[in-house]
């Protein structure tokens, strides 16, 4: 199917798209914040640029939209200019396995959501990062005490 975009409208259309302060980051982020979460937005001095972080306990959370980062169930491939979206594609998603090493290696806490899962069950995600964070918590005071 062609694009029913010319160059120039679709040119405009892709710089629009942004990166942080999304939709879906802003919902995620609001609620977490209503239930006591403090944690810092896309932390530029963090590898990969975290949508959300809580250093004090080394966790990351990133928000992966399915287009961007391949969804194997809802990314899809524009079919104009089909190299270079799959180059692209591929190489966010090489990225993306980057960045979980480093921070598994570095023994951080680290917690990939896709677009598809937040907006399916918002409120179960919601809980899972609560869940994970007061697991985290516990586990740091365990340590903490038995020194």
């Amino acid at each position: 199917m062609a694009d029913n975009l010319s160059k120039e409208d679709r040119k405009k259309n892709m710089k629009a798209i942004r990166s942080v302060h999304t939709q879906l980051e802003d919902s995620v982020t609001k609620e977490l914040w209503k239930r006591g979460i403090r944690f810092r937005k896309n932390v530029k001095d963090l590898m990969g640029k975290p949508d959300i972080a809580i250093k004090k306990y080394k966790l990351v959370i990133f928000l992966d939209s399915c287009f961007w980062h391949g969804c194997p169930l809802h990314g899809n491939k524009p079919k104009t200019n089909e190299d270079y979206w799959n180059k692209k594609l591929e190489r966010n998603k090489a990225r993306d396995a980057e960045v979980t090493r480093y921070y598994q290696h570095k023994g951080w806490h680290i917690l990939r959501i896709w677009e598809h899962d937040i907006k399916e069950n918002f409120d179960r995600i919601i809980d899972q990062i609560t869940n994970l964070l007061n697991e985290i918590k516990r586990d740091s005071k365990k340590f903490k005490d038995s020194r």
